[in-house]
């Protein structure tokens, strides 16, 4: 006796209308998945925008350290669990040209910073500033006040800073730099120097 397997088939119409159901399942698969990407991608960005600024260098006044078209990153974290230290390179808000600028710390609050015949004295030591384009041509003496900070460009004789304009409020302090990602030739990471120790 012979067997027969028997199909049973959905009348046309089922058949287009399950069709039809898959693609649309299938489209909204696909929105999903976009605007998952989407939201997970502005996510990511404002958490690294709050932790981090990508600033351009505009200038030379950080010479040689920095040069012109630099663009360095910036930890805006570093001092929300510490403080600047002599040495750290600093971007800062600057009320008179309302732009970021970008300099190195040189004096804390409390110390006394000289500049006398080419050298800078930091409480009385003279740093030996391996760093810097060259030795400054001018001369004077500040105390820093507290919450404020001196700051230099290594550009020394070419950068618009604490000696022409005063003392850094810390408040206006963005972060500190640590990076040098392009062009990716210069590519390098910014070290901290502890002037002090360094000079003794």
């Amino acid at each position: 006796m012979e067997e027969f397997t028997t199909e049973t088939l959905a009348p046309a119409s089922e058949n287009g209308n399950e069709a039809e159901k898959e693609g649309r399942a299938g489209w909204y698969q696909l929105l999903y998945d976009i605007l998952e990407t989407v939201l997970l991608s502005a996510a990511l960005f404002l958490v690294i925008n709050a932790l981090t600024a990508r600033v351009r260098v505009d200038g030379f006044s950080m010479l040689p350290t920095l040069e012109d078209g630099n663009f360095v990153l910036v930890n805006r974290l570093a001092y929300r669990l510490g403080e600047p230290q002599r040495g750290d390179i600093v971007v800062f808000h600057f009320d008179l040209t309302r732009q970021d600028l970008i300099k190195r710390v040189i004096g804390l609050p409390g110390d006394e910073v000289r500049i006398e015949n080419g050298v800078v004295y930091v409480n009385g030591v003279g740093l030996i500033e391996s760093y810097i384009a060259a030795v400054p041509n001018y001369s004077g003496s500040w105390l820093v006040p507290s919450d404020n900070f001196f700051v230099l460009g290594d550009n020394r004789n070419d950068s618009s800073d604490s000696h022409s304009w005063g003392m850094l409020p810390a408040d206006k302090v963005v972060g500190k730099a640590v990076l040098v990602y392009w062009p990716f030739e210069r590519w390098s990471m910014l070290d901290h120097v502890d002037l002090i120790k360094a000079s003794q």
